[in-house]
């Protein structure tokens, strides 16, 4: 089984030529083809972790884009939280998201619960 290491942009490049052969016809669970795909498949995601991980995206941020998308504005933030106070203080990071918030959004808009739980930056300075 021809595997290495993957240590520069050279050997992540190598990796990801190797591996694409095998979206054209996958092989079968079992067989040393289809290990070798497992190991280049893990390979390449530890490089592209280490290398180019994604942070998540700031709750705030999130609520901001899903309203983007959907061509939302804050009296509709409003609706969903409770009252234009506190969707304002919301989105200028003035009050953190509650649980309930959290579930309601995540029931209204779509947006799933774990991408609004994390902790973010509050704007305490006024």
């Amino acid at each position: 089984m021809d595997i290495r290491p993957i240590r520069t942009e050279e050997d992540y490049d190598w990796a990801l030529a190797e591996i694409e052969q095998y979206f054209a016809e996958v092989p079968e669970q079992g067989t040393p083809e289809a290990d070798r795909f497992d190991v280049l498949a893990e390979l390449i995601d530890a490089y592209e972790n280490k290398h180019w991980s994604i942070e998540p995206a700031d709750p705030v941020d999130t609520i901001r884009h899903r309203m983007e998308t959907l061509g939302l504005a804050q009296s509709d933030l409003a609706q969903v939280i409770g009252s234009r106070s506190r969707a304002s203080e919301i989105l200028h990071r003035k009050r953190p998201l509650t649980l309930a918030m959290i579930q309601r959004l995540s029931k209204a808009w779509g947006i799933p619960a774990d991408a609004l739980i994390a902790p973010y930056h509050l704007d305490m300075a006024s």
